[in-house]
């Protein structure tokens, strides 16, 4: 077991199992030194926890919850870097997150959600996880998934 797949293991939150892609596209490529990730879902043994528009009310997806979702949703990108580099621990440095919440219109939250992700990055890979983001409001997302996100990360 890698030292970052120990460090999950840790935190709570092992390593999940790749997630099969759900139209046509490959869940990572390597160009160079780095690893670039297509879009993740919040897939958890094949499914969605949740699905809708976050924002305040009824009917709609608890921010609180849609910000567990992003750190579902990296720990996916995390499988599918797996995927293509063999050992997380050659990862170097997280470089982006890129993260999108199919959201109501009123809500701005946007960025607060993302977070689940980007704090999580930080308490795992420490300064290397220190990275550049977007945290996109959208009207709707695949499978009517709350939260999408992909990750470049360099690697040596």
């Amino acid at each position: 077991m890698s030292k970052i797949e120990a460090r999950l293991a840790e935190l709570g939150h092992p390593l999940p199992e790749l997630a099969k892609p759900v139209a046509a596209y490959v869940p990572a490529v390597v160009s160079g030194s780095l690893v670039f990730t297509s879009g993740q879902l919040p897939f958890i043994n094949g499914s969605l926890p949740a699905t809708g528009k976050v924002g305040m009310g009824e009917d709609l997806v608890d921010p609180a919850l849609a910000k567990d979702l992003a750190r579902q949703c990296l720990l996916n990108a995390l499988a599918a870097t797996k995927s293509v580099i063999g050992d997380l621990d050659r990862i170097t440095r997280v470089v982006k997150v890129v993260g999108f919440v199919s959201s109501v219109p009123e809500f701005s939250g946007q960025p607060g959600v993302i977070n689940g992700a980007s704090e999580f990055v930080g308490a795992l890979f420490g300064e290397a996880g220190a990275h550049a983001r977007s945290a996109v409001g959208v009207p709707v997302l695949p499978l009517d998934s709350p939260v999408e996100l992909e990750i470049i990360v360099e690697f040596a």
